[in-house]
């Protein structure tokens, strides 16, 4: 699900302060140019997500058994075939 323009914002605004106020960071660039980059790298992610989640449906449907989405069956195998996309696109 993607989400707002403005919830992503504000993320990465708290993100960012988060990551100040801690000492977490020390800027070498401008604010902003680290605000942009932390709402690139969110967007992008989401995205990630989004075309896992397409695929994994894709792939729930083309069961020769009808499972129900929602059901304690459909959520076990979307997790596992979920988690198994993730690992495809980020341990490489």
């Amino acid at each position: 699900m993607m989400l707002s323009e403005e919830k992503i914002t504000h993320t990465s605004h708290v993100l960012f302060n988060g990551l100040i106020n801690k000492g977490l960071i020390k800027l070498k660039v401008e604010e902003q140019e680290v605000r942009r980059e932390i709402k690139r790298s969110f967007i992008q992610a989401l995205k990630i997500g989004e075309t896992i989640d397409e695929i994994v449906r894709r792939k729930l449907q083309s069961f020769s058994k009808k499972i129900i989405e929602g059901s304690p069956e459909w959520n076990v195998l979307y997790n596992k075939f979920f988690e198994e996309e993730e690992k495809k696109r980020f341990s490489r």
